[in-house]
């Protein structure tokens, strides 16, 4: 039986694994006759007739699909989903949040391996299950979570009948590289599901009788995909860091509502890599064709999107400045006319808490959004309207300061939205409603959070206005723990974390022979000032203080010893950051360059 027949069958697709030390057997809960099997041996795949081939002795367990193999220096892993949530549905869809996901290994020893290897080995066992970790992961037996409902009612009927993961958009099709071993195989396709990485709320509301479902879905790009400081800009295809694709939908006995928002890094070539200071200057890389890979961009933005209006958040001053310069440079080069460039400097606008002025951008975008206007689609099938651009939003992060611009454009499209969708009278605002306008600052704040989570390690900044519509004190102070903690896991941890998601994404392949015929990356040796200096710091802050504690007279001997130390614990320290770039913990599976 085929894919699609199994899939009509059992919508839920649960699935049993049984484990023998030859084989995989994967066959429905209910079983239907069917069962995949996987020699792992020979790595072979098929799908069989159930004629009791599973061994009595065979461990099993119940799990919820499979995301697909990867290639370890072990040989292949199957990656599986063992939990997920339900967390409501679009369109009439279930859709599920993955909790929980399994990697199992073909090979039944690691004998093959060197003890080198063994090692290597583990750690990327350790780098796959960090990334898998990653909050959220979701995914949908039935329907495709990766395109918008716009472009979901534009394609054509030969399109809808292909395998979810087939006719995904690739974009966004985070499992994409675990899947490309059974794309020869389309009786088992139905096994596999394909997962989309980022942030979904669904949400139940009724206003005076009228009850509506109201969703946030934001699709992280699998392309250029990494972490803050590690990932900036473009590349040569056109594929800028932290792109992601925000939809707002509502649904109402039938009627379909969506408005579409993106955000991405500035489309040009730049790094701001971590040395230790609290915030590296971003620079421009030279020697390459921004104005090539920019028009790449935007044609692939045009293409998908229609119009563009980007939305440049960065400041006009200070470091951030070449950067908008460049920009604003770039797209007058194009000179493209779908293309607008609205550039505000929102940390200047709203300084010493004037958070009111952003209705300044507001206003300068409120008719290009009417204009733009959104998909509705009614009951009886009448397309009302479709979204002809978006807002291309970003600041340097596209994070904190994209989040707060993103979330106004969304509610002055939900209040257009509600009003032609008759849910609330015209000239009310969603802002009249105090139960929805809580929701709406908690969904959107949420999203915040796990847009930055996913790609700095820390919650947003500036939640505090996204949440309750002022700036605060104590959101300051929140900023600041934030701060702090973006500050330690971009320098010191974030290098694993890169070369996680490298390595889930198939940035980085393992071939044969790592590890023995040819170097493994994870076996780069540190350089001698890594250990030595710290250590040394260490000794001095430890010797500075017993000299001020424990001396019960201070005499000039102890104040020299005072003295001394103090130096020492500056003079290391000082040495440490001009050597910033070697403590801190850089990707080992990229080509990633350090600056000098």
């Amino acid at each position: 039986m085929g894919s699609h027949g199994l899939a009509d069958e059992l919508p839920e697709r649960p699935l049993v694994a049984y484990i023998t030390p030859e084989k995989f057997f994967v066959e429905p809960v209910s079983g239907n006759g069917n069962l995949m099997v996987i020699d792992r041996v020979s790595q072979d795949i098929s799908l069989q007739i159930n004629k009791g081939q599973i061994p009595p002795s065979s461990s099993c367990k119940v799990i919820s699909g499979i995301m697909g193999t990867i290639r370890l220096l072990a040989g292949n892993y199957l990656v599986l989903i063992v939990g997920k949530k339900h967390i409501g549905t679009i369109n009439g869809q279930p859709i599920f949040q993955v909790t929980e996901t399994e990697v199992i290994s073909y090979s039944r020893t690691l004998s093959h391996l060197t003890e080198n290897q063994m090692t290597d080995n583990k750690m990327y066992v350790s780098m796959l299950e960090q990334a898998l970790s990653s909050p959220f992961l979701y995914f949908s037996y039935t329907y495709d979570l990766t395109h918008t409902l716009q472009r979901l009612h534009n394609i054509t009927p030969e399109f809808l009948k292909m395998a979810l993961h087939e006719r995904a958009d690739q974009r966004f099709l985070w499992n994409g590289h675990l899947l490309r071993e059974i794309s020869h195989h389309p009786d088992i396709h139905s096994f596999f599901v394909p997962v989309m990485h980022g942030f979904i709320s669904i949400n139940q509301y009724t206003i005076q009788g009228k009850a509506f479902t109201w969703t946030v879905v934001s699709r992280r790009s699998r392309f250029r995909a990494g972490t803050r400081l590690f990932t900036r800009g473009i590349d040569s295809q056109g594929n800028v860091a932290n792109y992601v694709e925000t939809e707002q939908i509502v649904e109402s006995s039938g009627d379909r509502y969506s408005f579409v928002q993106t955000r991405g890094s500035i489309p040009l070539f730049w790094h701001q890599l971590p040395n230790l200071k609290y915030k590296p200057k971003p620079a421009l890389i030279f020697g390459e064709n921004h104005a090539e890979a920019a028009g790449r961009h935007f044609n692939t933005q045009i293409f998908n999107y229609g119009r563009q209006v980007l939305v440049n958040l960065i400041d006009h001053r200070g470091a951030e400045d070449v950067l908008e310069k460049a920009y604003a440079n770039i797209v007058s080069q194009v000179s493209n006319p779908n293309i607008r460039y609205e550039a505000f400097d929102f940390h200047a606008e709203c300084s010493k808490m004037r958070w009111d002025r952003l209705s300044i951008l507001l206003d300068r975008l409120a008719h290009e959004q009417d204009e733009l206007s959104m998909f509705l689609l009614t009951r009886d099938g009448t397309l009302v309207s479709q979204q002809e651009g978006v807002f291309r939003t970003n600041c340097i992060d596209c994070l904190d300061r994209t989040n707060v611009v993103q979330s106004m454009l969304a509610k002055r499209s939900l209040t257009n939205a509600l009003q032609k969708l008759g849910i609330i009278p015209i000239g009310r605002q969603v802002e009249d409603e105090y139960g929805l306008e809580a929701l709406f600052r908690s969904v959107w704040a949420d999203n915040a959070d796990y847009m930055s989570i996913q790609y700095s390690g820390t919650g947003a900044l500036k939640t505090d206005f996204t949440r309750t519509g002022k700036r605060t004190r104590m959101g300051l102070v929140k900023d600041g723990v934030n701060s702090l903690m973006r500050y330690c896991k971009n320098n010191f941890m974030d290098g694993f974390r890169q070369d996680s998601i490298d390595l889930l994404l198939g940035n980085y392949i393992i071939e044969d022979g790592e590890g023995v015929t040819r170097p493994c990356p994870l076996e780069a040796p540190k350089g001698w000032r890594y250990l030595t200096f710290p250590l040394i710091l260490l000794v001095a802050i430890a010797m500075f203080f017993a000299n001020i504690i424990t001396p019960t007279d201070y005499t000039t001997a102890v104040l020299l010893y005072v003295l001394f130390w103090g130096l020492m614990v500056m003079a290391t320290f000082f040495t440490i950051m001009f050597y910033g770039t070697e403590f801190v913990d850089y990707p080992k599976l990229s080509d990633l360059k350090k600056p000098q």
